[in-house]
């Protein structure tokens, strides 16, 4: 069985490139494309990775990312920040495992992401 994926983008662009890039890696993925619908996925899974926008609607970023890492049952998931918000990132940068400055590339993702797998 597949390790698994959250792409929580709302952009659909930049969401299709994470979720190419993360099934190339071997992960099987789940986009997602706000927060709340995140938050409601989170109670029911433990993926492997989670891509996360800081910038989606109903539920930002930054909230879900705190939720993540105050949850006992999520505590080894793997959370990659990707936002074009430089400050924000920095701040954030300690209780995230990756941060990435958008844009992303497809390689730079790629190898990231096959990296997480490995």
């Amino acid at each position: 069985m597949k390790p698994l994926a959250l792409i929580i983008e709302d952009n659909q662009d930049q969401n299709l490139v994470f979720t190419t890039a993360l099934n190339q890696a071997g992960f099987e993925t789940e986009s997602i494309l706000d927060g709340a619908t995140a938050q409601l996925r989170l109670t029911e899974v433990v993926p492997e990775v989670v891509v996360l926008d800081l910038h989606i609607p109903d539920v930002n970023g930054e909230i879900l990312l705190r939720q993540i890492r105050s949850d006992k049952r999520l505590a080894k998931v793997r959370v990659m920040l990707a936002t074009a918000d430089a400050s924000l990132a920095k701040d954030l940068q300690s209780q995230a495992d990756i941060v990435l400055l958008k844009p992303i590339s497809f390689s730079q993702l790629s190898k990231l992401a096959i990296r997480l797998a490995a």
